[in-house]
C-alpha cells in the first residue's frame, strides 16, 4: 500500500508538471521581429496624443455621461442625429499634434456608449450611416497620420453600454432600455473580432491597438473569460507589427506588447488605478490635459504648459511614453486651451527633445529636484525645483563634463565619494534646467 502511495504521489506530480508545462506553452507569445522593430521605434517616441471623440461630445459631460446618469438608450442614440462636426478637419489636427513633438496619436474608434466613428458593417450606430456628417473620421485620420508621417493608434472598448449582448458587468447599469435577457458573450466577442478585423485591413498600418474595460469584470466571483488569447493572435496575424496594450489595470499577459498605466508614472499610484508592478514591456502612462478624457464644458482645469512638461520629462525619467488627451469639442475642433498648451509643449520639445526622445530612465531615480534621463554616455539631469547654488547627484559612473545645456557653458563640479556636486553661478531657475553630464 505504501508503494502505491508513492506511486500515486508520483503520478500526480508528474500531471501537475505535464499540465502546467501545456498552459505555459500555451500562454506563451513570442512577438515577430516586426512587432520588436515597432516596440523600440514606440519607446524611441516617448510622447503621444490620445483623443478621447464621438457622440459624447454632444453633451458636454465627458465620456461617461451615459453610464453616470440614468438615461434611455434609445434617447442617448437620437444624439448620433445630430452630430454634425462641421469643423473637423483631419490635416489640421494632425498638423497641430506633429507640431506639439508628438509622435503618434491614439483615437477612440469606439468608446462604452457602442458608437463606432468609422463606416463599420457590424452596427448602424456609427458615423457614417447615423450622423448627417456622414463622413468616416478614422479614414481621413489614418490617410492624414500615414501622409504626415505620424503614427496611429486605435482605442476600442471591450465592453459595450448599449448592446445587449455584452455581458454587464459593474458598470453601465444605470443604462435604461438594455433587456439583460439577450445577453450573448459569443455573439458579442465575435462583434468585436470583425470590427477588429475592419479597423485592421481597410486603414492601412495600425501602429497599436489600445483596448479598455476588462475591469468591468473584476468583481465577478468567477473570473470572467475574456477570450484575449485569440483576439490578440487575430490582431497579431492581421498585422504583426501592430502593437497590443490592455488598460486593465494589471501585469501585462501574455500577447501584450506595452504596459499601459493610468493617471499615475509608472511606480506611482496617485490615482488608485497603478498599483500593478513594472514589467519588461515598453512603458506608456494617459494622462488628461485637463480633469476629463471627453470633452465636458465646464471642464476649464487645465494643467499648465510648464506642469505638461515636467509631467512628460518626468514620464521619459521612468522610461515610459506620455499619451496626453484632449477631447475636442462636438463640433470638431480641440479646445483653444488645448492647443495652446500643445504649440508651447512643442517649441520646448524644439529646444530640447534630444534629452527626451530616444532616451532611457536615468540613472537617479526621481527626486524631489527632479529626473534624469540617459542616452548612451549622455546622462541629462533636468532640475525643476532647486534653490541651491549645488546639487549632490549619486551617482556611481565616472563623470568627464558637465555643462549646461542650453547654452554649452561647462559647468563645475566636484566628484566625492560615491556622488558628485554641481557647482552654480546661481540657483537653477526655469521649467526645466537641464544639465548634461559626459559620462564614462
Amino acid at each position: 500500500m505504501k508503494q502505491l502511495r508513492i506511486l500515486a504521489k508520483i503520478f500526480l506530480f508528474v500531471a501537475v508538471l505535464f499540465a502546467t508545462r501545456t498552459y505555459a506553452q500555451e500562454q506563451h507569445y513570442t512577438p515577430s521581429p516586426e512587432n520588436i522593430k515597432a516596440r523600440q521605434q514606440f519607446e524611441e517616441s516617448r510622447f503621444g496624443i490620445f483623443i478621447h471623440w464621438g457622440i459624447y461630445s454632444m453633451f458636454a459631460q465627458g465620456e461617461w455621461y451615459l453610464q453616470n446618469m440614468p438615461i434611455d438608450k434609445f434617447e442617448y442614440a437620437k444624439a448620433a442625429d445630430a452630430f454634425y462636426p462641421h469643423r473637423f478637419d483631419a490635416k489640421k489636427w494632425v498638423e497641430t499634434i506633429k507640431a506639439s513633438g508628438a509622435k503618434y496619436i491614439c483615437f477612440t474608434s469606439r468608446h462604452h456608449d457602442s458608437f463606432s466613428m468609422w463606416d463599420t458593417n457590424e452596427s448602424d450606430f456609427n458615423i457614417v450611416d447615423a450622423t448627417p456628417f456622414g463622413r468616416d473620421v478614422i479614414k481621413e485620420l489614418a490617410d492624414e497620420c500615414h501622409k504626415q508621417g505620424i503614427k496611429l493608434h486605435l482605442y476600442y472598448s471591450h465592453i459595450d453600454w448599449m448592446r445587449d449582448e455584452y455581458p454587464l458587468g459593474r458598470t453601465g447599469t444605470k443604462v435604461i432600455g438594455r433587456n439583460r435577457d439577450n445577453e450573448n458573450w459569443p455573439a458579442y466577442y465575435k462583434f468585436m473580432n470583425n470590427q477588429l478585423t475592419e479597423l485592421l485591413t481597410n486603414y492601412g498600418e495600425i501602429g497599436a491597438i489600445w483596448f479598455d474595460g476588462k475591469w468591468d469584470r473584476d468583481e465577478d466571483t468567477i473570473p470572467f473569460d475574456w477570450q484575449l488569447k485569440e483576439q490578440y493572435e487575430l490582431i497579431h496575424n492581421l498585422q504583426p507589427a501592430c502593437l497590443i496594450g490592455n488598460n486593465h489595470h494589471e501585469t501585462p499577459t501574455p500577447g501584450e506588447d506595452i504596459q499601459i498605466f493610468e493617471r499615475d508614472i509608472p511606480g506611482e499610484n496617485t490615482a488608485g488605478l497603478s498599483g500593478q508592478e513594472i514589467g519588461h514591456l515598453p512603458l506608456e502612462t494617459c494622462q488628461t490635459m485637463n480633469g476629463m478624457w471627453g470633452y465636458k464644458l465646464v471642464d476649464q482645469n487645465y494643467k499648465s504648459t510648464e506642469r505638461l512638461i515636467r509631467y512628460l520629462v518626468s514620464t521619459a525619467g521612468k522610461g515610459a511614453n506620455l499619451l496626453l488627451n484632449v477631447g475636442p469639442q462636438p463640433n470638431g475642433e480641440i479646445p483653444a486651451a488645448a492647443v495652446e498648451r500643445l504649440k508651447e509643449m512643442g517649441e520646448w520639445l524644439q529646444q530640447n527633445g534630444e534629452t527626451v526622445y530616444g532616451t532611457k530612465a536615468g540613472d537617479i531615480p526621481a527626486q524631489e529636484w527632479g529626473v534624469t534621463t540617459r542616452k548612451d554616455n549622455r546622462l541629462f539631469v533636468h532640475i525643476f525645483d532647486c534653490n541651491d547654488k549645488e546639487l549632490f547627484l549619486p551617482l556611481d559612473c565616472k563623470v568627464k563634463k558637465a555643462f549646461v545645456y542650453s547654452n554649452k557653458k561647462p559647468l563645475k563640479f566636484k566628484k566625492e565619494k560615491g556622488c558628485i556636486r554641481l557647482l552654480f553661478n546661481e540657483a537653477p531657475s526655469g521649467t526645466d534646467y537641464i544639465v548634461e553630464l559626459i559620462t564614462k
